[in-house]
C-alpha cells in the first residue's frame, strides 16, 4: 500500500460565531490510501481548539504513510488500527479518524460493500441533521430559521454563549417564533457559569428548546452531571467528553454525549463509547467539525445508532468538493456505493478518484 495526502482550503458561506471564536474558513488535508488501483480517502481538518494545523497534519500523515507501507493489504491495516498497533497513543483522535475513514473506504471498496454493511448495518442510515445558526442578530437568526424551515430542516442548532445571556433568550424566541415545529438544539460552547446555567435552563425549556449542549466550562464533570440531574432539559456533554475515559465517567450522569469522530478517534472508536453507554440513560449524539462532506461521510454511516444528530458541516462550506451524504433537505443519507459513498465533485479529478 502506499499513501499520500493534500491540503485544501475550505471557506465557509459566511462566518461561524460561537461563544469563543468566530471562523470563516478552515484548512482539510486529504489522506488517500491505494492499493490495487483503489483508492481509499479520509480528512482531517485544522483546529485552533485541538491544536492542529495544516503543516502538523502534514507530517502525521506521513509517518502513518510510511506505517501503513509494512501491511499487506488494507484489511490487514485496518485491524491494526483498530486495535491500537498502527497509530499510536500519542496520535491525534483527528489524525486516526481519517486513518480509519480511508481503510474503512478502501476496504469497502475491495468488498464492494458500503461502509455501513461492514459496520453490520444492512439499510443505509437516514437522519435528520441538525443545521447550526450561529450567534448573530436577532433579525438575521429568525430568517435563517424561517429559510431552514421552508427548505425541509426539522432540527436546528443555536449557538449561544454571548456576553449577554439576553441576547441567547432572544435569539431562541425568534428562531421559535419563525420555525414553530422545529426542534431546538442549544450550544454554548462550554460559556456558562453554573448560576446563569441554573438560571437559564428554565427559560429556554419554557421557549421550547429539547437539549443543551456543553453550558459549562469542560474539565468537572461532576459539576456537570450535578446540574444535569437537575435541570429541566437534557445536558449533553461535549468538550468534556473527547475520549472513551471520559464517556466512561460521564455515563449515567448527564443524558446525553456528543460523539465526534475526530475528537474520539474514528468508527471503531465511536462505536466502543456507543456499546459503552448503552442502557446507562445516556444517549449518544452525533455532532462534527465544520468539514466537506469526505469528513463527515463516516460518521453519516453510524447515524441511525445515534438519538441526535449534528451533522451539518459541509452544508456551512461555500463549496463542498466532495459530495454523496446529502444534507440540503434536512436529512442526511448514507450512500449505497461501496466504501464510504462518496466522491469529488468535480468530474475528472484523478488525484482524488
Amino acid at each position: 500500500m502506499k499513501a499520500s495526502r493534500r491540503t485544501v482550503r475550505l471557506e465557509l458561506t459566511e462566518p461561524l460565531r460561537i461563544s469563543r471564536s468566530t471562523m470563516s474558513a478552515r484548512e482539510a488535508v486529504w489522506l488517500t490510501v491505494e492499493h490495487d488501483g483503489l483508492r481509499g480517502h479520509g480528512e482531517a481538518v485544522t483546529s485552533v481548539y485541538y491544536g492542529l494545523d495544516a503543516e502538523t497534519l502534514q507530517g502525521l500523515f506521513a509517518a502513518v504513510g510510511t506505517e501503513l507501507g509494512r501491511f499487506p493489504d488494507p484489511e490487514s491495516a485496518l485491524e491494526a488500527l483498530r486495535v491500537g498497533e498502527l497509530a499510536g497513543a500519542d496520535t491525534p483522535p483527528a489524525v486516526t479518524a481519517a486513518v480509519d475513514a480511508a481503510l474503512l473506504d478502501l476496504v469497502g471498496k475491495r468488498a464492494g460493500s458500503p461502509v455501513h454493511r461492514l459496520l453490520g448495518t444492512q439499510i443505509a442510515p437516514v437522519a435528520a441533521t441538525a443545521r447550526t445558526i450561529g450567534i448573530t442578530s436577532p433579525l438575521r437568526a429568525a430568517a435563517e430559521a424561517r429559510c431552514l424551515a421552508a427548505s425541509g430542516f426539522e432540527v436546528i442548532k443555536v449557538k449561544a454563549g454571548a456576553p449577554d445571556a439576553e441576547d441567547d433568550v432572544e435569539r431562541v424566541r425568534v428562531i421559535r417564533d419563525a420555525a414553530p415545529r422545529a426542534r431546538l438544539l442549544l450550544d454554548p460552547n462550554g460559556a456558562w457559569s453554573t448560576a446563569q446555567a441554573t438560571a437559564l435552563l428554565p427559560r429556554f425549556a419554557d421557549l421550547g428548546v429539547a437539549a443543551v449542549e456543553q453550558p459549562l466550562a469542560p474539565g468537572d464533570a461532576d459539576t456537570l452531571g450535578s446540574l444535569a440531574e437537575k435541570s429541566p432539559l437534557p445536558i449533553i456533554a461535549d468538550e468534556d467528553a473527547v475520549g472513551f475515559d471520559d464517556a466512561r465517567r460521564l455515563a449515567g450522569r448527564v443524558q446525553g454525549i456528543n460523539v465526534k469522530l475526530a475528537k474520539c478517534g474514528g468508527v471503531h472508536a465511536a462505536l466502543r463509547i456507543a456499546k459503552l453507554i448503552e442502557g446507562s440513560g445516556t444517549d449518544l449524539m452525533l455532532g462534527c467539525l465544520t468539514a466537506s462532506s469526505l469528513g463527515l461521510a463516516p460518521a453519516v454511516h453510524l447515524a441511525d445508532r445515534a438519538r441526535w444528530v449534528d451533522l451539518d458541516g459541509h452544508l456551512l462550506l461555500a463549496h463542498d468538493p466532495w459530495t454523496g451524504i446529502g444534507g440540503d433537505d434536512g436529512f442526511v443519507r448514507a450512500s449505497a456505493l461501496s466504501g464510504l459513498g462518496v466522491e469529488p465533485r468535480e468530474v475528472g479529478r484523478a488525484d482524488v478518484a
